[in-house]
């Protein structure tokens, strides 16, 4: 019922950001010390921002140049499956920005099979770390399929997708390529933090919901328009948890946490850490706020993991069919505030209610 002038606005919004947050991410916050790149600015041969350019100006464009590219070639393609082309302008914005904002109450749902194909492919791209599509230009596939985030997040993401795929298949009475449809889309849609849907999966069986649930702390690449705690995070984070039990076999063994087969420093794995640690105390303090709100625990859990993480639809009163119109006006500033910490890596923020921070 918004008038178009404003539907386009939103999209257009979401997708200026979106550009915002690759420059910030891959260009600058590794100079700062702050964001997710730097995990590898240093661990990852072939793909580091100065290796695109030593200048900031110049990588920025070359990013950018890519974002646009692949929004006009999601449109394009689009358009080739009856999108007029304000609707396919729109949502190929918010599929690269993997902000979510359809055109349409149903959201993804309202259009056909070879749509929601097309969208799932460009939401799955949105979520991979941009720097890879510059090597993709450049046809150097071997190094991409090297990068050990990139394999993590595709075999994941397929293996999840494979996965609720039979289990709706057997229990659900869908058709094979329906299920497929449903379980991918939904998949790609959570893990890059899009918030896309095609179906309500709080009314699969019951035990589906757990993995949509799961799926919600994953987040895409960094350097990526995905937000979440990141691949590149977790991956470093089982193996230093895994090497833990090796060092209590071996006491006086020095074993490296090695990503991309070169040693990270424990200053990095000190970060990883300590962002996980906050990124779940946030996601209980919010719950545990929502609740004191009123709201019942599953929308408290549901709207804070969705908000934290930068997804959209949730579980409980949040879910894919529900918005969070109704829900408290505490609440909602809570909400926003949460969309706000994890969009910007969470220290980004607080640091500025550190009191150090402001005496420098």
């Amino acid at each position: 019922s918004l008038p178009k002038g404003i539907l386009f606005w939103r999209a257009m919004t979401h997708w200026i950001g979106g550009m915002g947050i690759i420059v910030l991410s891959v260009a600058i916050m590794p100079i700062l010390g702050i964001g997710g790149m730097q995990l590898f600015v240093a661990e990852m041969p072939g793909i580091t921002p100065d290796k695109l350019h030593p200048r900031i100006t110049q990588t920025a464009k070359r990013l950018w140049l890519i974002y646009v590219g692949l929004t006009f070639a999601e449109t394009i393609l689009l358009m080739f499956g009856g999108m007029d082309l304000f609707n396919a302008l729109c949502h190929s914005f918010a599929t690269m920005a993997t902000g979510g904002f359809s055109t349409e109450n149903e959201s993804v749902s309202a259009f056909s099979p070879y749509i929601q194909y097309v969208i799932i492919v460009f939401m799955f791209m949105a979520g991979t770390n941009f720097t890879l599509h510059y090597l993709g230009l450049h046809r150097r596939f071997r190094e991409i399929w090297k990068n050990e985030e990139f394999r993590y997040y595709t075999l994941f993401t397929a293996a999840f997708a494979v996965v609720i795929t039979f289990m709706l298949f057997l229990n659900n009475g869908q058709s094979f390529e329906k299920s497929f449809r449903d379980a991918t889309f939904q998949v790609v849609s959570i893990v890059t933090t899009t918030g896309f849907v095609t179906a309500d999966y709080l009314i699969w069986p019951g035990y589906i919901w757990i993995f949509i649930f799961l799926l919600m702390f994953i987040g895409g690449s960094a350097g990526s328009t995905g937000g979440g705690i990141k691949v590149a995070r977790q991956i470093l984070l089982l193996k230093n948890s895994f090497l833990e039990f090796k060092r209590m076999v071996h006491p006086q063994a020095v074993i490296p946490v090695r990503f991309n087969g070169k040693a990270v420093s424990q200053e990095i794995l000190y970060l990883v850490m300590a962002f996980f640690l906050f990124y779940i105390l946030i996601f209980f303090a919010g719950t545990f706020a929502m609740v004191l709100l009123g709201l019942d625990f599953d929308t408290a859990i549901g709207a804070t993991i969705a908000t934290l993480g930068n997804i959209g639809p949730g579980i409980g009163g949040v879910g894919p069919v529900e918005n969070y119109s109704e829900l408290h006006t505490g609440a909602k500033w809570i909400s926003s505030f949460l969309m706000l910490l994890g969009r910007l890596e969470l220290f980004t923020v607080l640091i500025l209610f550190a009191p150090s921070f402001w005496r420098k």
